[in-house]
């Protein structure tokens, strides 16, 4: 392993090339509605509710996958929740990661050629699915439309860290619509996505298989860069003591990602619209918001802000770091009554103003 470098990322939506993107991650959820209510108290503007089918070969309607999302869009990828909607091979598979625990279990990563990873895969040794067309229905501004996607899968336990996939953009357009890439948080896109896993240089060897990039070493484990957005793998002890009020209930466990967002104030407006109020410690904004939940759920969302680009951690369970490396403090943040965890997060940053392009990506990285 080696130092990890700093490679110049793609601000563009969607790859070109070889590019490959970390493009989206979802949340596994049983009810929709109050996951789709906390994106809300925490400041986003999700799209409305949508049901994801596949083409018929035999040219009938289409077939329902068994699942439907709520997407949060942005300007450089999305997030969504995920939710059974009928009762297929599909939908069982998210009832099975459900048990495991509520929350992140699929992370999705844009090429220009889904087909040409697909082959890429098999020839690399995995166990692949066959290529799937999806769809979902979605509303322009005049119109009806469908998003369509291709995906490249492969068979469950193959990537133990959850439904991590391959996939290309059919209708940038329809999927990205402006109107749904502004949110009251202020957040601009999807920036990292951490895991903690139970053997690093194992993990690392395979997502760098996987998305075709090296792992390189860094301060927390391992990390994988991509044209645009980052893997990073670490241990759960690494984990615990940087999160110390995280629960890890499973290795593997995709417990955190990085959303960028634009503006301090502006999230601390958001937050405090829902519900949340917010108070300066140093550099970092903090909520002070109602108590955590009680009975059989997880505390909610939390966050910290720090000045400059700042990074959204949402995580499955509940803590945060303070970004100079320095005391770690819980926070308290909301829930829903005493339902399942949704969200957690924790928002922080570097500075990028005096930062040449080519270096910020190893300098503003929160995981060193």
């Amino acid at each position: 392993m080696t130092q990890a470098s700093a490679p110049s990322e793609a601000d563009r939506q969607l790859p070109r090339g070889e590019e490959i993107f970390l493009d989206h991650l979802a949340h596994f959820v049983r009810d929709p509605q109050a996951a789709g209510d906390a994106l809300r108290r925490a400041g986003f503007a999700p799209a409305p509710l949508s049901i994801q089918s596949h083409p018929d070969p035999a040219g009938g309607p289409p077939v329902l996958t068994g699942t439907g999302n709520i997407t949060a869009m942005f300007a450089r990828g999305y997030i969504e929740i995920l939710f059974k909607a009928s009762d297929t091979p599909l939908a069982r598979e998210l009832d099975a990661a459900l048990a495991r625990y509520p929350g992140l279990h699929l992370a999705a990563f844009a090429v220009a050629d889904a087909a040409a990873a697909h082959a890429r895969l098999g020839a690399g040794g995995f166990r692949v699915r066959p290529l799937v067309e999806m769809q979902r229905p979605v509303d322009t501004e005049s119109c009806s439309g469908t998003a369509r996607f291709t995906i490249a899968r492969v068979e469950p336990g193959v990537m133990p860290e959850g439904r991590i996939q391959i996939l290309t953009h059919r209708t940038e357009h329809a999927v990205w619509q402006p109107r749904w890439l502004a949110h009251p948080n202020g957040v601009t896109g999807l920036a990292d996505v951490l895991i903690a896993v139970a053997d690093l240089d194992e993990s690392a060897q395979r997502f760098a298989r996987f998305t075709g990039r090296p792992a390189t070493a860094n301060a927390a484990g391992r990390t994988v860069a991509l044209e645009r957005g980052r893997v990073q793998l670490m241990s759960a002890d690494a984990l615990a003591a940087m999160l110390p009020e995280i629960k890890i209930p499973t290795l593997p466990f995709i417990g955190v990602y990085a959303l960028t967002v634009a503006s301090l104030d502006t999230a601390a407006g958001a937050l405090r619209a829902g519900g949340l109020a917010a108070r300066r410690d140093g550099p970092l904004l903090l909520p002070s918001g109602p108590p955590r939940c009680r009975g059989e759920g997880e505390p909610g969302p939390l966050l910290a802000l720090r000045a400059g680009r700042s990074y959204l951690y949402s995580t499955t369970a509940v803590g945060w770091v303070d970004a100079r490396g320095g005391g770690r403090k819980p926070i308290d943040g909301f829930c829903r009554g005493a339902a399942q965890p949704i969200l957690h997060a924790g928002i922080f940053s570097c500075s990028r103003s005096s930062i040449p392009r080519r270096a910020r990506r190893g300098r503003c990285s929160r995981w060193g």
